[in-house]
Parts: structure tokens; sequence; C-alpha cells
């Protein structure tokens, strides 16, 4: 598990991915297809430095030359929903217990994107397009406020661990597209002005302004695993997902993504997170070809730093280096790998945080045998592992099943496991208390929103204490549906309240 930072942010990502709206997207019959060559143009990236003045028509210039190349994407999708009696808890005569008599509803979900080819090509967030019937991308016109009635687009590759998406229109239309520039988003500091641009409530090119309030914000975004964001409060608002966040050259250093709200409507409270557009960069040519690869070598490890002490009682040379916690069947076990073993260099490279291990090896192909480096009873071994193909699928699955007393909430989007004397002693949970240790929390649901994350363990539900993982899910599984579940959880060192309400 990664080291926790900020991770509240999903409280409202599922608000900003969709918003509920009361109408049928209209089809456009009057468009001529066109013939588009489909190859993909990656925008140049503009690493000079950021230099010059600011003065009254700086914003206004930045709005004027980025807002075309922004554009509003409707999205229609179809999910399972219950019917009033199983809502209400409803037990009909007859029958000892309530009915669920799920039904198919066709719902309309908005985002932002912005287009970085003129061939059509579109970058969004991966939650926009989640699951699409389908897309329909309205395009800003430079004169107005208003949009056109919409172009078709498909989905061409997108990523859930990066949360991003490549779509692309399938007609064009009869005046060339304005594609946007890109920034380097490396050579973001606090304090840098930003500019966010998007369609937030559905409110077409909306321009807010801010600055840069952290670069490489660490948050959890599947199983543990972590991206870095850039913070800003430059305001975004449900609808911003997937527009550019745009440095004062007007070049998009960043895509916007998620917001951390102190409200069941999800609006701005000045702390806001985008993708680092070199992240996105990286991944076009992958997102292209349908699919984003990584790696994978199979261990757990240890997210806490290693001390002077450790370094010396491990037989370390500087505190820099990973400990493994655990090896499951896999490429590392099959190389030899084993717990304890301290991981100080992967394929040539340094090791220094858990982190940066999990990049390198997710950024290397898989099929690929690298030497790994390691300390074993404070002698140095140097083992070959060939790396896997990582499945986030497979390995949340993995994560939520099997032994240890392993259980999972689907109503409050959470995994739970059963509390072993390692798990205490590192979560320095207090000797006697109980509870079931959070071992995944899904993007977007009910206890992500409510600020429960991967490593709090579940101490009482409903003022009862928990045993163990099955106690626990007893208890949330007592809890109708659409009631707040009060869940007492150890987290960071302290008893926490949260308020759960159970879809």
């Amino acid at each position: 598990m990664s080291t926790r930072k900020s991770t509240v942010f999903y409280a409202v990502m599922l608000t900003v991915a969709s918003i509920a709206v009361g109408m049928v997207i209209a089809s456009r019959l009057d468009l001529t297809p066109r013939s588009f060559a489909s190859d993909l143009n990656v925008p140049p990236t503009n690493s000079a430095p950021l230099s010059g003045p600011i003065d009254a028509a700086t914003f206004r210039n930045i709005a004027k030359e980025a807002s075309p190349s922004v554009v509003l994407i409707e999205v229609t999708m179809t999910r399972q929903v219950n019917d009033m009696s199983d809502l209400f808890n409803f037990m009909p005569f007859g029958n000892g217990r309530g009915t669920q008599q799920p039904r198919d509803e066709t719902v309309a979900a908005a985002g932002s994107g912005f287009i970085i080819d003129k061939a059509g090509y579109i970058i969004t967030n991966n939650h926009v397009i989640d699951n699409a019937k389908a897309i329909r991308v309205f395009l800003s016109d430079a004169d107005s406020d208003d949009f056109d009635d919409g172009y078709p687009a498909k989905v061409i590759g997108h990523d859930e661990l990066s949360d991003t998406a490549l779509i692309q229109l399938e007609r064009l239309p009869d005046q060339p597209l304005e594609a946007a520039k890109f920034g380097d988003s490396s050579q973001l500091a606090p304090g840098d002005w930003v500019m966010a641009i998007g369609s937030p409530f559905k409110l077409s090119n909306s321009v807010t302004v801010g600055v840069v309030s952290y670069n490489g914000r660490g948050l959890a975004v599947s199983n543990g695993r972590q991206q870095d964001f850039i913070q800003t409060d430059a305001a975004i608002n449900p609808g911003n997902s997937g527009g550019p966040l745009l440095n004062l050259r007007g070049e998009v250093v960043g895509v916007n993504t998620a917001i951390v709200s102190g409200s069941d409507s999800g609006g701005n409270v000045g702390v806001g997170f985008a993708i680092p557009i070199n992240t996105v960069r990286d991944l076009l040519p992958q997102l292209r070809q349908g699919k984003v690869t990584r790696g994978r070598i199979g261990v757990f490890m240890s997210s806490r730093r290693l001390s002077a002490d450790d370094a010396k009682d491990l037989g370390l040379p500087n505190t820099n280096g990973v400990l493994v916690a655990q090896v499951p069947d896999g490429p590392a076990k099959d190389a030899g790998i084993q717990v304890q073993d301290v991981i100080t260099e992967f394929n040539g490279k340094p090791v220094t945080t858990s982190d940066a291990l999990a990049d390198m090896v997710a950024r290397t192909a898989p099929g690929t045998t690298v030497p790994v480096k390691i300390i074993r009873d404070k002698k140095p071994m140097t083992l070959n592992i060939k790396v896997a193909e990582l499945d986030l699928q497979a390995e949340q699955d993995a994560g939520q099943a099997g032994g240890n007393g392993a259980s999972e909430s689907d109503a409050f989007g959470m995994s739970l496991r059963d509390i072993t004397p390692n798990i205490r002693q590192r979560l320095d949970l207090p000797v006697g208390r109980t509870g079931a240790v959070v071992t995944d929390v899904a993007p977007f649901g009910p206890a992500a929103n409510a600020g429960i994350e991967p490593g709090d363990v579940v101490l009482s539900v409903q003022n009862t204490d928990v045993r163990n993982a099955a106690d626990a899910k007893r208890a949330l599984d007592a809890i109708p549906s659409g009631r707040l579940a009060r869940i007492v959880v150890w987290s960071q060192g302290a008893e926490v309240l949260r308020q759960v309400r159970k879809r």
C-alpha cells in the first residue's frame, strides 16, 4: 500500500463523471461523412521556460486562443437499477422478504475534452466515456457561446489506471478543427498561474483561473496503486472532467479530473486535480492502438520509507530500497524473491521508494527479463525477473479473494480482510482492538466518497464493534439500501467516524 496523502478527492469523482439530464440526445442527420486520415499526430511539447509579464489581457488571450479546441462530450449509457419496491425495502404480501426486480435504464452523462489532432482525435477522462453506448461531441464556436448539434464519436482507447481516454469524431465538420498545444507539466511549480476550461454543469467553455497548489501529488487510484496529479485551486466542477488545464502560454499541462468537495452537490472548494499532460502524452501511442500495456512482477511492498535504524539492521548502505512484504505466485516468486528481501535496484536503476519501483515496473514491456538487485540477510544478490503483463481486474479480484478472512461489500465499494499480527503492527493498531482492515476501495464508490482508504481498519458499524471481516460484512449487509452507515475506522493512528451511504 502506498503512502496516503489525500484520496478524499474520490468523494466526487462519480459526480464529475456523469451529470444526469432529462433529455434524449438528438441525432444529427444533416452531416455528410468525410474521409480523413486516421494517423494520430501528437502535438509537440514546448519545454521552453515560462517567462514574461502578466497584464490585463493575458488570461483573455489564453481563453480566446485555447477555447476552440475544447469540446463538450455527451454520453448515453445503460445501467441496471432496482424498482421502487427494492428502494424502499417493500415486503409484498405472502413473502417474508423484499424482491429485487432489476431493469435497464438509459441515462445521460456529460464531460469535457480537447482536440489534439485535426483528424478528430480528442483527449478526455476514462470515467467520462466508460460504458458508453453512444458518444456525441459538441464543438465550440469561437464566435459565440453556442454549440453545434453534435458529432458522433467512437472510443479509440482508454486506460482505467491513468483515467485517460482517446476518442475520435466519426465525421468531421466543414471547417478545420483547432488542435490544442502541449506544454511541459514537469516544469510546473506551486504558485504558477493556470487556467481550466470546460463545461461545468454543461455551461459551455467556462473559464476559471488559479494557481498550481502542488505538482506531483500522489493519490491512490486502484488497489493501492498511485498516480501523480497536479493540484490546483482553479475552480473545477462537475462537467469539467476531461477538459484542459493550461499554462500562461495557453498550452495544455494537465487534464482536469477530480475535485475535493465539501457538499453533496460536488461543488468546488478550491482543491482540484489534473492528470499531468506528460503522463498522457507518453500513453497516447498505446491509446491509439486501443490498449495500454504495463508490466508487473507480483510483489507486495512495504510503503513505509526505510529509516536509518532499518538500514543498519538490514545491512544497507543508505535508506534507499523497498522491503518486500509478501510474494504471491508470480514472476518475483519464480525468480526467487523472498519476504524481507530489500529491492535496491531494478533494471540498472536505483530504487528509492515503493512508488518509484511500481512506476519502473509498470513502464517495462511485458516479457522483458530484467536484473533486480536485492539485499538478503545483509548480503547483496542479483536475480533475473521476467516481467509479466499487468491485469488490473485480475489484480483487484485477487486482492478481494482468498484466505485470511477476505470479504467485500459491493454496496459500500470496499474490500475487507481479517487483521493479522503483521498488519496490526504495521498499522500501529492498539492491542486488544478488533476489526477488519480495508484492502481496496472502489474509485467513485460510497466508501471512497466518505473518505475511507486502503489501510483503514473498520472498528465498529452502527455503534457495534466488529471482530473480523465477516463480522463487518454482516453488519454492513444489514443496513438498508440508501441509508447512512456510521462506520468508525482506525486511520493514521486515530479513531475517525465515517458516514457512508449504502448503494
